[in-house]
């Protein structure tokens, strides 16, 4: 949301209007789009992806890890993401499973997945080379994909726009990470697993109370899982809509002044932490190598991007420090600095802001839950809020949200 017309920093006034014409028509069209699309693919495919989250959980429990791949700059991203969101859960009651993501910045992803893909792995495979697919299957891996490559489970977006593509490929595995956890917490469930609870069970009974009692009837726990399949992605749906329709004004303003900044030779600095950390690359990734050849590449910084940068702040400063710092480093008063928090109470995050208006950067932000201290304290120029407390679908609509900013700011006058 735009911060109502009052004074952000250096006492600019913020419009909360939209107009009319172009940017009018993408914020009104945009979640429509995407509703449209995932209805189509999570109805068509429910049941599919119920069953691939039950094939997943096998293969953890067998000992099997998850091996993300990705090749061009939008993939390296979902790479990324998705093996973090394995690793390091943020919802109560799922345990973390072993994840790790190959990109191209470590060579070609064939030798990299030959030195480390082993049979009960699963293989995600995201704009992948063509041979990665049938080497992981040649190897014994469960294989998917979101293109027609020649895993065993394709899941493709019915709606070729990339942006619009790759919101539900973060749907979808987000959702697999999510109810995969049913079938692991229950033995009974799992081929060659004696029935009997896990160790954690309790922790998630509360979230999934249907498996105490059925524990050995697949079907119907399948139909289950199939049922909050279709629940998440409506559910993700309406959040979509509302972020953008209450935070068009916020979009449309920021979208514009950000063109400003960068038509005048301006850089955009873009971070967040976790899973948000993997969105900044995406949308630096977005600015740099556009989706679409008309768009011009955009000057960009990831903020996240440089582990020795970020490992040496945090070691000898602290982690509240390692974007504050960087902005000290790179921000100059031409640029505009992106911050993604799905709390809006991040340290680090609300440092680097700090640090950024001190420096006459042009600020955005993209916030979860109410807002947090950025939204309450009007920490940045142009903020936008998810109002979710779920952090998977906070996510997912701060992903059509930056989307929209980045077209906004090719499209609208």
């Amino acid at each position: 949301m735009a911060r109502g017309g009052g004074e952000p920093h250096g006492g600019a006034r913020v419009s909360t209007s939209v107009g009319t014409g172009a940017a009018a028509r993408l914020l009104a069209e945009a979640p429509a789009r995407r509703a449209a699309a995932g209805e189509r693919l999570f109805t068509s495919e429910a049941d599919r992806i119920a069953r691939l989250c039950h094939r997943m959980a096998e293969r953890f429990a067998r000992g099997g890890r998850l091996i993300a791949a990705g090749r061009g700059p939008a993939a390296r991203s979902d790479a990324r993401h998705v093996a973090v969101e394995f690793v390091h859960p943020v919802i109560v009651g799922k345990r973390a499973l072993p994840a790790l993501a190959l990109t191209a910045d470590g060579g070609p992803l064939g030798a990299q997945l030959d030195l480390a893909a082993e049979p009960d792995d699963i293989v995600m495979a995201f704009d992948a080379e063509p041979e990665v697919v049938p080497a992981a299957r040649a190897r014994g891996c469960l294989t998917i994909a979101f293109t027609a490559c020649g895993a065993e489970w394709e899941l493709p977006s019915p709606d070729p726009a990339p942006f619009v593509a790759q919101e539900l490929i973060e749907t979808l595995y987000h959702v697999l990470w999510e109810l995969g956890h049913v079938f692991f917490e229950h033995r009974g469930l799992l081929e060659g697993r004696r029935a009997g609870p896990v160790h954690d069970v309790g922790a998630s009974s509360f979230l999934y109370p249907f498996l105490g009692e059925r524990e050995d009837d697949l079907e119907t726990v399948v139909a289950d899982v199939r049922r909050s399949v279709l629940v998440k992605a409506h559910e993700v749906a309406v959040l979509r809509e509302r972020t953008v329709r209450e935070g068009a004004g916020a979009l449309a303003a920021g979208a514009a002044a950000l063109r400003g900044r960068l038509d005048a030779g301006g850089r955009l600095l873009a971070l967040g932490n976790g899973g948000s950390a993997t969105d900044a690359m995406d949308v630096v990734a977005d600015f740099r190598v556009p989706p679409h050849t008309a768009w011009p590449p955009r000057r960009a910084l990831d903020l996240t991007e440089d582990p020795a940068v970020l490992t040496a702040i945090a070691n000898d400063i602290g982690p509240e420090a390692i974007f504050a710092r960087q902005v000290i480093a790179h921000g100059r008063p031409g640029d505009a600095l992106l911050a993604l928090s799905t709390s809006g109470n991040s340290g680090n995050v609300i440092a680097a802001l700090a640090e950024a208006r001190r420096r006459g950067l042009l600020t955005l932000a993209f916030v979860g839950y109410d807002g947090g201290r950025v939204a309450a304290e009007g920490l940045a120029d142009h903020v936008v809020v998810t109002p979710s407390e779920h952090i998977p679908r906070i996510q997912e609509a701060q992903a059509t949200a930056y989307h929209v900013l980045r077209e906004l700011v090719e499209t609208a006058p």
